[in-house]
């Protein structure tokens, strides 16, 4: 499969779009039956994260103060 002419489509789009594309097929994968299976590292880092959490759960930064400091980054 020669995704080429898709991806020139999608460089064509500006940060915030592609942004959305990304979430967006993020959520597509999700929805998907199954999981994929993680490898040994994964596990790993998730166990780590979920440590970390549980030690320290109000370490934390709501998801919408993640996404706008990406986005207010992506449009320097």
């Amino acid at each position: 499969m020669d995704l080429s002419p898709t991806l020139a489509e999608i460089v064509s789009l500006n940060v915030d779009e592609r942004i959305r594309l990304a979430e967006a097929t993020w959520d597509s994968i999700a929805s998907e039956p199954g999981q994929p299976e993680l490898t040994e590292a994964q596990q790993q880092e998730l166990e780590r994260r979920l440590a970390s959490h549980i030690v320290s759960p109000e370490n934390v930064v709501p998801w919408e103060e993640v996404k706008a400091q990406v986005l207010a980054r992506a449009r320097r």
